[in-house]
């Protein structure tokens, strides 16, 4: 029973974080920015690596700075890799959920160093994309960032 409440609560944030991320597509920047801030605080430093990696993804989303951008896609990746540690607090559950993220994450982190110039850092972001990109699936998500990784691939001059 324990274990399908904290399912339960667990699929409450992400419908949480979910609903502020439609706010943020309908226009709607700062208020989606200060919500997840909101959350983010509500979460603290031992919420689940799944919920911080994707807060942290999506705020990203709602900066305008590039080096603001930059940290919170960061910070996601940082997320992300501890959830191997984390697994053993409790959270392994969100192991496969974080792994069909890493091709996004390295691909928001390799535009956020074309944004500031440094072209070898998303090369080597972009790789890491391509890498991880076996771990997306065959449905609209996958396709997208697959797609996006092709696109900034010809963005950089070809294949990093």
């Amino acid at each position: 029973m324990t274990e399908r409440q904290e399912r339960t609560a667990s699929d409450a944030v992400l419908t949480r974080i979910g609903q502020v991320v439609l706010l943020h597509h309908a226009g709607d920047r700062e208020e989606a920015r200060r919500r997840l801030l909101d959350l983010w605080t509500e979460l603290g430093a031992d919420g689940d690596p799944l919920h911080r990696c994707t807060l942290a993804h999506y705020l990203a989303d709602t900066h305008d700075d590039p080096v603001d951008e930059l940290a919170w896609d960061l910070r996601a990746l940082t997320e992300a890799e501890s959830a191997g540690a984390a697994g053993s607090a409790g959270y392994s559950g969100s192991a496969p959920a974080l792994k069909a993220l890493y091709p996004s994450l390295h691909l928001n982190l390799a535009a956020d160093y074309v944004k500031l110039d440094r072209a070898e850092a998303a090369r080597a972001h972009l790789r890491r994309a391509r890498g991880a990109a076996g771990a997306l699936g065959d449905d609209s998500y996958g396709d997208g960032v697959r797609a996006e990784i092709r696109r900034l691939e010809r963005r950089l001059g070809g294949t990093p």
